[in-house]
C-alpha cells in the first residue's frame, strides 16, 4: 500500500488532549500524498487548498472493469444523547487497517452541518486520536457542497411562489408570450426543459403556435395550491425564528402572502437527492423529479415542470463529486453528502462508496458510516441505499459503550451537558446485562440482513473487566461474528487493530446474499409495518392525515418507494424514554411524506424539527482565530 511515508505514527498522550490539539498538534500531508496511496493522479482531482480535492467521477468511468473491495458499514446500538462513538470507530477502524494491519482502505463519511458546529453538539469528525483532518476545513465550509445545496434550495423555492404569482396576475396567452417568446415573423419555440412537461401532459407538438386554447392553458398553468406546497427555504444556520415565517408581505406581492418556514440545509431533498444518486444524468432526473406540492386538481408539481431543474443541477455539477481528506495516521477519506438521519437516510454518498470500493480493488476495505442507532441508520442503508447503488456490504459493524448498555438495563436518566449519575462511573455488571437486551436485537436485525456482525465495545477509563466480558458473552450468544473491546479514542489505529482483524474474518467468511427487510411492489402501509415489526411493534396506527397522504401517493404512482422512517434515535419504539428492547406497543404514523426525486416516502412517528435552535451558550462562545498564526481555536 502506498509508500510507507504516507503513513504517520501518532505521538499518543495520556490523558487524551481536547480534539482540536490533536487536530492541530499534527501537520497533515498535502492531499497530493494521499491521493497517491489510491494510485490517483493529478487529473482525476481538483485540488482545493493543501488538504482538500475533489475526486472526480470519471474515475469510475476508468476503473469500471476492476473488482471492488470489501464493503463494511457500522452502525450502533441506540445510543444516549452523549452519542456512542460510531465515527470514532469508523475513522479508528480505518486506521488500524491502513496504518497497522497494511490495508489499502478508506472511510466514507457524512459532511457535518455548520448548524451543530456553532450550536449545542460542535463538530463531527471522530474524536481522540481517531479523527479526520484538518478538523476546521471538515467542519466549516469544506468544499462548498452545502453552500451549492442551499442556492439550489432556495432558487426552486423562489421559482415556486414567483410562478404562482405571475400566473395569478397575467392571462393564458400573457403566459404563453412570456414563457415562449415570439421572435422574427411571430416564430416561437420551446425551451428543451418544456418538452418533459409537454410529454407529461401528454403533447407531442413541437411549436407552440400549434397549440389549441385548451392546450395553452394546460401547459402554461401549473395552477399551484399554495396550501399543498411542501417545499421550504433552507440556511445551514441553527435558527428556531425561521422555523415559522411569513412571505410575500411587499406591496409588489399584491397581497399574496403565505406561511412557510426554514430547514436547515442538510434537511434539504437535494441533499438526499446528492446522497442516493448514482452518476450526473441520474442526479438530473432526481432533480427534475422533485415534487413541490400538488396542483388544485391533485396532481404532483415537479422542479421540471417549473422549468429549473437543469439550472439545479447546473448549482449541484461540482458538488457531486466526493472530497478526499486523511485519518490523523494518513489513511484516505471521502467526506460527501450529510442528509438527515430521521427524515432521510442519514448516510454519506453512494459515489463516494463506488468510487472507493473501486480505488481499494479486492482485499482493499471501504468503511462507511450509518447516522444514529442501527435499527434507523443501518436500517436505511440497507433497504435505501443498498437498494439504488446495487452495492453488497459483506460486514457491519454495531458500536456499544457500557454507559448505553447500563442505560438500557435501567440506569438513571443520562442528560447531555450534566455530569453522569455515579452508576456509569463504577461496576455494575447486573445493569449492563440488562441493557444486553438492546444490543441483541440490534444483531438479530442486522444479521437478518445476510452480513456478518462485529460487535465494537468502545472502551471508557472507568469500564471494568467484569463488564467488558459480560458485553462480548450477549453479543455471541445473540448471534455476534465477534465482539471486540476497542480502545482507539485514546490510542488511535492501534487501539483498534483486534476490530480490524475481525472485519476482514467476518468479510471473508460472509454466506449470505444480501436480503432486504421488504419487497418494493407492496403497499406502503405493509412496509411500513414490516419496519415497525423489526422495532418490536404489535401493530401500526395511522392518523386522518397519514391515511389522507398514503392515499395520495398511491393514487399518483409513488407506492413503490421503499420507506425511511422518521422517529426518535433514542428508542426502539416512538418513546424516547423506552430503553431496551421494548415490546407489544404499537407505533402511531402522524403523517407521511414524500422525497419523490431522492426516491422515498417518510413516516413522520412524532414530531420531527428541521431546524434546530441555539441554546444558552452556543459552542461559537468558544470559537475564534488565532489572529498570529490564522489557527482556529475552540471548534470541539
Amino acid at each position: 500500500m502506498g509508500s510507507s511515508k504516507t503513513l504517520r505514527k501518532l505521538q499518543v498522550v495520556s490523558p487524551v488532549p481536547a480534539d482540536i490539539d490533536i487536530a492541530n498538534s499534527v501537520e497533515p500531508f498535502h492531499i497530493s500524498e494521499i491521493a497517491q496511496q489510491l494510485n490517483l493522479s493529478s487529473n482525476h482531482y481538483d485540488l482545493y487548498g493543501k488538504y482538500k480535492a475533489k475526486v472526480l467521477l470519471s474515475v469510475l468511468d476508468e476503473l469500471q472493469g476492476s473488482g471492488d473491495g470489501y464493503y463494511v458499514v457500522v452502525g450502533g446500538i441506540t445510543p444516549t444523547p452523549l452519542g456512542e462513538g460510531k465515527s470514532t470507530t469508523t475513522v479508528g477502524l480505518c486506521q488500524a487497517l491502513g496504518a497497522f494491519l497494511d490495508k489499502k482502505v478508506v472511510t466514507c463519511l457524512r459532511q457535518p452541518s455548520q448548524g451543530p458546529t456553532f450550536g449545542i453538539k460542535g463538530g463531527a469528525a471522530g474524536g481522540g486520536y481517531s479523527q479526520v483532518i484538518p478538523m476546521d476545513e471538515f467542519n466549516l465550509h469544506l468544499t462548498g457542497d452545502i453552500h451549492a445545496i442551499t442556492a439550489a434550495n432556495n432558487l426552486l423555492a423562489a421559482a415556486i411562489d414567483t410562478r404562482i404569482f405571475h400566473e395569478a396576475t397575467q392571462s393564458d396567452k400573457a403566459l404563453l408570450n412570456r414563457l415562449c417568446p415570439p421572435k422574427k415573423e411571430g416564430e416561437r419555440s420551446f425551451a428543451d426543459i418544456m418538452f418533459r412537461r409537454l410529454k407529461k401532459l401528454g403533447i407531442s407538438k413541437n411549436n407552440p403556435n400549434d397549440l389549441t386554447p385548451e392546450e395553452v392553458k394546460k401547459f402554461v398553468r401549473l395552477d399551484i395550491d399554495p396550501e399543498s406546497i411542501t417545499w421550504r427555504r433552507v440556511m445551514d444556520v441553527n435558527d428556531r425564528f425561521l422555523r415559522k415565517i411569513t412571505i410575500g408581505q411587499g406591496p409588489e406581492e399584491k397581497g399574496m402572502v403565505r406561511e412557510t418556514g426554514f430547514d436547515i440545509s442538510v434537511a434539504s431533498e437535494i441533499m438526499a437527492v446528492l446522497a442516493l444518486t448514482t452518476s450526473l444524468s441520474d442526479m438530473r432526473e432526481r432533480l427534475g423529479k422533485m415534487v413541490i406540492g400538488n396542483s388544485k386538481g391533485g396532481e404532483p408539481i415537479t422542479a421540471d415542470d417549473l422549468g429549473v431543474g437543469g439550472a439545479l443541477t447546473v448549482l449541484m455539477k461540482d458538488a457531486i463529486n466526493p472530497t478526499l481528506m486523511q485519518t490523523l495516521e494518513g489513511t484516505p477519506v471521502l467526506v460527501h453528502a450529510g442528509p438527515f438521519a430521521n427524515i432521510a437516510h442519514g448516510n454519506s454518498s453512494i459515489v463516494a462508496d463506488k468510487i472507493a470500493l473501486k480505488l481499494v480493488g479486492p482485499g482493499g476495505f471501504v468503511v462507511t458510516e450509518a447516522g444514529f442507532g442501527a435499527d434507523i441508520g443501518t436500517e436505511k442503508f440497507m433497504n435505501i441505499k443498498c437498494r439504488y447503488s446495487g452495492l453488497v456490504p459483506q460486514c457491519a459493524v454495531i458500536v456499544a459503550t457500557i454507559r448505553a448498555l447500563k442505560m438500557h438495563g435501567g440506569g438513571p436518566e443520562v442528560v447531555a451537558g450534566k455530569p453522569l449519575d455515579r452508576a456509569y462511573l463504577s461496576e455494575n455488571v447486573a445493569l449492563v446485562e440488562a441493557g444486553c437486551v438492546n444490543l441483541a436485537r440490534h444483531i438479530i436485525n442486522t444479521k437478518a440482513y445476510g452480513v456478518n456482525v462485529v460487535v465494537a465495545v468502545n472502551m471508557f477509563s472507568t469500564d471494568t473487566e467484569a463488564e467488558l466480558n459480560a458485553v462480548r458473552t450477549a453479543a455471541l450468544a445473540a448471534g455476534a461474528f465477534d465482539a471486540i473491546v476497542c480502545t482507539h479514542h485514546a490510542h488511535g489505529g492501534k487501539g483498534a487493530v483486534d476490530l480490524g482483524i475481525a472485519v476482514q474474518r467476518a468479510c471473508e467468511n460472509v454466506t449470505q446474499p444480501l436480503k432486504f427487510l421488504y419487497p418494493l411492489d407492496i403497499s406502503i402501509k405493509e412496509k411500513i409495518e414490516a419496519i415497525a415489526r423489526s422495532y418490536g411493534a404489535s401493530g401500526v396506527e395511522y392518523s386522518k392525515q397519514a391515511e389522507k397522504q398514503i392515499e395520495m401517493y398511491s393514487r399518483q404512482g409513488f407506492s413503490g418507494l421503499p420507506i425511511c422512517m422518521a422517529k426518535t434515535q433514542y428508542s426502539f419504539s416512538h418513546i424516547p424514554s423506552e430503553k431496551g428492547a421494548p415490546v407489544g406497543f404499537v407505533l402511531p404514523i402522524r403523517d407521511v411524506r414524500a422525497s419523490i426525486g431522492a426516491g422515498f416516502i417518510y413516516p413522520l412517528v412524532g414530531t420531527m424539527s428541521t431546524m434546530p435552535g441555539l441554546p444558552t451558550r452556543p459552542c461559537f462562545f468558544d470559537i475564534d482565530v488565532d489572529t498570529t498564526t490564522g489557527r482556529v481555536l475552540g471548534l470541539s
